[in-house]
């Protein structure tokens, strides 16, 4: 079994689809079939993985339908539902300078040019015409907040992935800062 912190996760399973095994996939790739470049998945979530061999996967409207080994049944698909996918980082080709894998970006802290702390990552999705990153404060810091502010702290906050936005991101250290108003 690998470390989860040598897995890149691809996307999740979102849905069984039909009665013979097969799952639906929303992929996180930049090419939108980018899992067709691999034989073998790993599905899980935490520390929970297993290795999977894909036997048939197509591109289906907005989704990915596969077919795993060993999974032949809609009640085993169900099972599944709500797995994430992901590869060995191993199996990957290395990030181009500013770029990252989506992934790595889960859990690093956002700080403004005047050091407000905007949380930290827990998500990141594609619009069209750029990647979103989506923010939540800590939950200690949440939890220090007075009760009039408890509310705002715990809200989400959404920042467009851009080099206009995005300043620096220290994927080592964790961290991001960005330009961004903490009114916005």
């Amino acid at each position: 079994m690998l470390a989860v912190n040598n897995m890149v996760v691809m996307g999740r399973i979102v849905a069984p689809y039909g009665v013979f095994g097969w799952l639906k996939i929303v992929p996180d790739t930049e090419a939108f079939d980018g899992l067709f470049d691999y034989d073998n998945w790993w599905l899980g979530k935490g520390d929970d993985w297993r290795e999977m061999v894909v036997e048939t996967a197509k591109v289906h409207n907005d989704v990915i339908v596969v077919k795993l080994k060993g999974i032949d049944d809609r009640d085993a698909a169900l099972a599944c539902k709500g797995k994430q996918i992901a590869v060995p980082r191993s199996q990957l080709p290395e990030a181009e300078e500013n770029e990252y894998y989506w992934s790595d970006l889960i859990g690093v802290r956002v700080k403004n040019l005047q050091e407000i702390d905007f949380g930290l990552i827990v998500d990141v999705f594609e619009t069209g015409a750029n990647d979103v990153l989506v923010l939540k404060p800590d939950l200690v810091e949440a939890v220090a907040a007075t009760q009039d502010t408890l509310k705002e702290k715990q809200q989400e906050r959404l920042l467009p992935f851009t080099a206009a936005v995005v300043l620096e991101v220290d994927i080592k250290a964790k961290t991001m800062l960005v330009d961004w108003d903490a009114d916005f």
